[in-house]
């Protein structure tokens, strides 16, 4: 199952990605706990970015959201990426730039199967007591981003890691 997935990404890279055919093969995507296994690493304080596939092309990864932790308000540096609610429920906040700050633009509820993406700056929330499970693609990994502290103006360049790599915890 997970190879599949990675086939049908390869491709979807050789033509750049396109939004609308990316968008609605993940849309219709149903990925069964059991092949996510591996990847599923639960902290009960803050959430675990797991790796499951990267190339120069693109990356896969599962992220798991403990009860009431977010991901603070971030940009995607400009690439392509989506994000899938496999299971539990989750506030996606999505911010509009201006010159030289952000501004809340929406709050999204998101249940099980929600897409989002592509994703400019935004920040995302576990919002219940539950835990929550995302599959995350980004085009053109990037290892740092921005982070929009919250005054909303200040920025802090923060280098990116796993949790665990190919179900390996790092």
């Amino acid at each position: 199952m997970i190879n599949n997935i990675v086939e049908k990404l390869k491709y979807f890279a050789k033509v750049n990605f396109p939004v609308g055919e990316v968008s609605s093969y993940l849309k219709s995507l149903e990925v069964e706990d059991f092949y996510l296994k591996k990847y599923n690493f639960i902290l009960n304080d803050r959430y675990t970015r797991n790796l499951i596939y990267k190339d120069n092309d693109f990356e896969l990864l599962l992220l798991c959201w403990a009860p009431k932790v977010f991901a603070p308000i971030h940009g995607h540096e400009g690439e392509k990426c989506w994000a899938k609610v496999l299971n539990g429920n989750l506030e996606i906040a999505n911010y509009l730039q201006n010159d030289k700050s952000i501004q809340l633009e929406k709050k999204i509820l998101c249940e099980p199967g929600y897409l989002d993406g592509p994703a400019d700056i935004h920040s995302v929330k576990n919002i219940t007591s539950n835990f929550a499970t995302t599959l995350h693609v980004y085009a053109r990994p990037y290892d740092t981003c921005d982070i929009y502290m919250n005054d909303l103006k200040t920025i802090q360049r923060v280098k990116l890691g796993y949790y665990s790599i190919n179900g390996v915890k790092c």
